[in-house]
């Protein structure tokens, strides 16, 4: 018999965090997230994304054990500005029993018809800085802190349900070795001369802040016509800036300025955390923080977070001064792979940007629908 709880108390949601650990172990692809990050994400007195959603945890069990979780997502700034009638789901691992799969989804259907609204669409976080999508190619591919991490039956549970394809993603790889600068020094320069363009390097974390909010500002502008895109708030801000500049190395921070000090590009690449993450095995202490702070220093793989240009500014070759930059950093760290975070499938003009670097599909990912 399969009973289905909601996580409330700390100990609960600790559960609800900690079920994975048991579904991947030994998993070598699978990379844990810091047990207490989650339970930070989901506080609602610390995490700035409940001042616009609301969202509620569950757990399957079966003989008093776990055997999966799910949580049932609104973000209303979804369904009141962006008239968008979704309820969201995400978080979800199950084990491969369709039942338990079905189970779980039920209680995202009753939050949707609680509230009026058509359709559910998941895996997907609060926002468009959370992970999502279901893994469906790559499961032999290690994981990222910035995606999930899943079996390749999960896909196949949607399917039997009556859910369809809604967005695909792709994330992709190349050697480093491949950013050869004649692909964009000529254009660099040019570039530069004709717009009257500089671009911002910095040395200390501290030296990044003032320029946050205006970076966030850009992101929004520059994905706005995105369908899936839900701005961040000045609040959200706030959040991301405390809790996630500090873990980017300041020279893995680029922005470009025009003529009058006015940001019209940025992007923010990431050491890879996985192998650490890896190591430390969900906790901080007492020597997680230490693998983390290696891969920091010294991991030769890097991951394209966020990248973002100006509408105005757009094909026009400003990435080629973002590119000349990294090159250099890069050269200087002794960088050998790049990786790509999560792109839409149908966002050509991304995947244009790397086409000279010859990159590879080396994960599929999707999100799914289905009509309440």
């Amino acid at each position: 018999m399969i009973i289905i709880q909601e996580a409330k108390t700390k100990k609960e949601l600790t559960e609800f965090v900690k079920f994975p650990f048991s579904l991947y172990k030994g998993n070598p692809y699978w990379v844990p997230p810091l047990i207490s990050e989650e339970l930070e994400t989901f506080d609602k007195t610390k995490n700035p994304a409940f001042d616009n959603a609301e969202a509620t945890f569950y757990v399957a069990k079966r003989d008093n054990n776990i055997v999966g979780r799910i949580a049932a997502i609104i973000n209303w700034d979804e369904v009141n500005k962006q008239q968008k009638s979704k309820v969201r789901f995400g978080w979800f691992d199950v084990i491969d029993d369709i039942e338990v799969t079905k189970a779980l989804l039920e209680k995202v259907y009753e939050l949707g018809r609680k509230n009026n609204l058509e359709y559910v669409e998941g895996p997907m976080g609060f926002s468009n800085l959370d992970k999502v999508g279901v893994l469906t190619e790559g499961f032999e591919e290690l994981g990222t802190m910035i995606t999930w991490y899943n079996h390749s039956y999960y896909a196949s549970h949607f399917e039997q349900l009556g859910y369809v394809t809604e967005k695909e993603y792709v994330e992709n790889k190349f050697p480093f070795a491949n950013a050869k600068p004649e692909f964009f020094e000529k254009v660099n320069e040019l570039v530069k001369k004709r717009y009257q363009l500089k671009p911002i390097n910095f040395k200390s974390t501290s030296d990044v802040m003032p320029y946050v909010d205006k970076m966030f500002d850009l992101f929004n502008e520059t994905y706005a016509k995105l369908s899936s895109f839900v701005a961040v708030s000045d609040v959200q801000k706030e959040y991301f800036k405390k809790k996630y500049i500090g873990f980017i190395n300041p020279e893995y921070i680029k922005y470009v300025e025009d003529k009058d000090g006015n940001l019209i590009a940025f992007a923010i690449v990431m050491p890879s955390f996985s192998k650490a993450l890896q190591k430390a095995n969900g906790k901080l202490f007492p020597f997680g923080f230490l693998h983390l702070l290696k891969a920091k220093r010294s991991s030769k793989d890097v991951l394209f977070y966020l990248i973002g240009v100006h509408p105005d500014y757009q094909n026009k070759g400003v990435t080629a001064i973002i590119f000349s930059e990294y090159h250099k950093s890069f050269t200087e760290n002794g960088v050998e792979n790049c990786y790509r975070t999560p792109e839409l499938a149908d966002n050509i003009a991304v995947q244009l940007l790397w086409k000279n670097f010859n990159p590879v599909i080396h994960c599929r990912r999707k999100t799914f629908r289905k009509e309440l």
